[in-house]
């Protein structure tokens, strides 16, 4: 299995509704994307301290093939073209578990 996460950074224009979309987007690819085994999205809290990341991936795949696949998936490359234009910056993680 291969846990994959990846954190954004968001711009701060509308950085709270950019997050939400990301959210709702990403997390209706499930069922959509069958390679996809488990998705959840959380957004950073309002109080937390400004240097955080905002929005946060957690996602797992039975193989790095199987990531392959969603990552060039044409409903996820639309989510992925949305993000790159509200993100400052990105960070991700694969491992196998």
């Amino acid at each position: 299995m291969v846990h994959h996460i990846v954190m954004w950074k968001l711009k701060e224009s509308n950085k709270k509704n950019n997050a939400l979309k990301i959210k709702n987007d990403l997390e209706a690819l499930k069922g959509i994307i069958k390679e996809l085994e488990h998705i959840q999205v959380n957004t950073n809290i309002e109080m937390a301290p400004e240097s955080n990341f905002d929005v946060i991936l957690d996602s797992r795949f039975k193989s790095f093939d199987d990531l392959t696949q969603y990552a060039n998936h044409p409903d996820h490359l639309k989510v992925v073209n949305f993000i790159k234009t509200v993100i400052e910056q990105r960070v991700a993680i694969d491992y196998e578990i």
